[in-house]
């Protein structure tokens, strides 16, 4: 029998061997009194009637029981302990029908229930071991009684009775021997059946919780193409619930990507040989996210294909990070030129104005020359205010930092709004903001031309009223995040993609470049924005500022007009890693 260790895990057995012990001494307790009354033959008992054999057995297993237990605690090797204590129960069996007549003690079926007992213990080829053991213990009684080798206390029977008795016993130890064996099988493979079962549930729960702590997001997927695993990930970038997509095709989450899954069975396991994709990917909510994503087969221990995993990120962060790249190559471009620019237009356009104010002065007032003059000059300003705007855009003044309360800021923003001529009665302005001060460090009169650039459009893209919202947050990574959200017409992709684009295609008017400003001040201020816009359904603009932002200092050629913003984006991005750039979706 394997060894026992005394372990958290084997205290069942422990409490098992407790019962046994406790048990064995109440069962030879009740039969003294059963046997006691037996011999009386009525319920009024004498000492004369008093079993002196089995009292002496119980006498002999009250002492047994106290050196069980001594030895239950002081060994945690269970196995001899069970083997010792069964064979002291048959060796006092056989002594007590030996006491009792022998061939015809009534005490002889205790060895059956000794050996039903011991099955409970032991293993099937144990028991039956144990079994021929109580046969050639009785076999042994029978054999010195009936040649007086040892005395008898009973009357001597034939022979044939002799050999009668002891064929029939003997086969009967041996049949239950066989039955209680079986059983002990059974009760032996239920029991590490549950052990299985229990190991099968404990590598079920350690699967899971690998699939959910994984950062990716994971499918798996049978040969048809039917979904069973769709961990957490996958449902924070698909926007999918995973009891909503379970049993479903992947080609309801993911679009038509037979042909992917036709390459990946077709290349199997092969590292060098899988391929990885990339595609656009549409939410739920209408919103489009780009994710990479690689297919590799899952395989049975034969080899046989049954599903297919399919394990994807989302790299909208990645390409919109790149996109700042690339627009930061654009402003560098720009900046170079710009300078060039306010020179020589300004020059001759300033020029221009003083030669027409000069002849306009000279133009009788209600002449068509006069009021081709005053459109020349109208025109000249707003050609100087874009070129203005240009410039703050190209080269932005370095701003003044300072701790500002965010909330005033805000507040200030709305209640200049709300007297602005373009706010009707159809128009709702709600503002979220906390009870207490969020504080910031910035440049107040930057971040005022944020918030009202960012309402003022918001208001512009519901000229027939709508609900405009902005709400303030503290966030535990210290920063702080404003949003700005509207139910106006919303924009579509293309356009939320090129919207902090110079001279981007506006839906409200204006040169395009007020956006443009915005996500200068907040690269300025080591911020981030993001947008998100649907058609018709309107759009949210998340700002994210840092609470303690000290101002890098300004190089020797920002300052200078031709180099203003010369400077490499690309080398700052990698190596300074202070601007953060701005998340673009839709």
């Amino acid at each position: 029998m394997k060894t026992e260790k005394y372990l958290p895990g084997n205290l069942s057995l422990n409490q098992k061997l407790q019962t046994l012990i406790i048990g064995r001494l109440m069962a030879v307790f009740l039969l003294l009194v059963a046997t006691w009354v037996w011999n009386s033959g009525h319920l009024k008992l004498s000492w004369d009637d008093f079993p002196q054999g089995l009292f002496l057995i119980f006498v002999i297993s009250v002492g047994l029981t106290v050196v069980y237990f001594f030895f239950l605690r002081l060994s945690d090797n269970y196995a001899w302990q069970i083997r010792t204590q069964f064979f002291l129960d048959a060796l006092l069996i056989t002594w007590l029908v030996w006491r009792t007549g022998d061939l015809t003690s009534p005490y002889i079926t205790l060895y059956i229930i000794l050996i039903s007992v011991a099955s409970v213990f032991l293993t099937g080829t144990r028991t039956l071991i144990f079994a021929s053991l109580c046969v050639l213990l009785f076999t042994t009684l029978a054999a010195l009684t009936s040649l007086s080798v040892i005395g008898s206390f009973s009357p001597a029977p034939a022979f044939s009775k002799v050999l009668q008795i002891v064929t029939f016993n003997d086969v009967a130890f041996l049949v239950v021997g066989l039955l209680s064996a079986r059983l002990s099988e059974r009760y032996s493979s239920g029991e590490k059946l549950k052990e299985t079962t229990k190991s099968l549930a404990n590598l079920r729960l350690l699967h899971e919780r690998i699939v959910e702590s994984i950062r990716s997001g994971l499918i798996t997927i049978d040969l048809e193409g039917n979904i069973y695993t769709f961990n957490s990930m996958a449902e924070e970038i698909t926007g999918y619930k995973a009891g909503d997509v379970y049993g479903r095709s992947i080609y309801y989450i993911l679009g038509d990507i037979g042909r992917e899954i036709g390459m990946a069975l077709r290349d199997g396991n092969n590292e060098e040989q899988r391929a990885r994709h990339e595609m656009g990917f549409t939410t739920p909510d209408g919103f489009v996210v780009q994710i990479g994503f690689s297919i590799s087969p899952l395989t049975a221990e034969s080899g046989e294909k049954t599903g297919l995993i399919i394990t994807f990120q989302d790299l909208t962060d990645i390409r919109s990070m790149e996109e700042s790249v690339r627009r930061k190559d654009r402003l560098a471009a720009v900046g170079r030129v710009a300078a060039g620019l306010a020179h020589e237009i300004r020059n001759p356009l300033g020029a221009m104005r003083g030669a027409i104010q000069i002849m306009e002065s000279r133009t009788e007032k209600e002449s068509s020359q006069a009021n081709l003059m005053e459109i020349i000059l109208r025109e000249s300003d707003r050609l100087n205010s874009i070129i203005t705007n240009f410039l703050k855009y190209a080269r932005p003044a370095t701003g003044t930092f300072a701790e500002l309360d965010v909330s005033e800021a805000i507040q200030d923003t709305v209640t200049l709004l709300k007297h602005s001529p373009e706010i009707s009665e159809n128009h709702v302005l709600e503002a979220e903001l906390p009870k207490d001060p969020v504080f910031v460090n910035g440049d107040v009169s930057q971040l005022k031309q944020i918030f009202w650039n960012l309402a003022r459009n918001a208001v512009q893209a519901m000229p027939d009223g709508g609900t405009f919202r902005i709400r303030l947050e503290e966030l535990r990574n210290g920063r702080v995040r404003i949003v700005f959200s509207d139910t106006g017409c919303g924009m579509p992709r293309e356009q939320v993609e090129q919207l902090f684009e110079p001279f981007s295609t506006s839906t409200t008017g204006g040169t395009g470049l007020g956006l443009s400003i915005v996500y200068q001040i907040v690269r300025d201020h080591n911020g981030s924005i993001s947008v998100s816009s649907k058609e018709d359904a309107g759009t949210k603009i998340t700002l994210e500022l840092p609470k303690d932002y000290a101002v890098r200092p300004l190089k020797a050629q920002e300052n200078k007009e031709t180099e203003g913003s010369a400077a490499s984006p690309l080398k700052e991005f990698l190596n300074v890693r202070e601007d953060k750039g701005e998340k673009v979706s839709s």
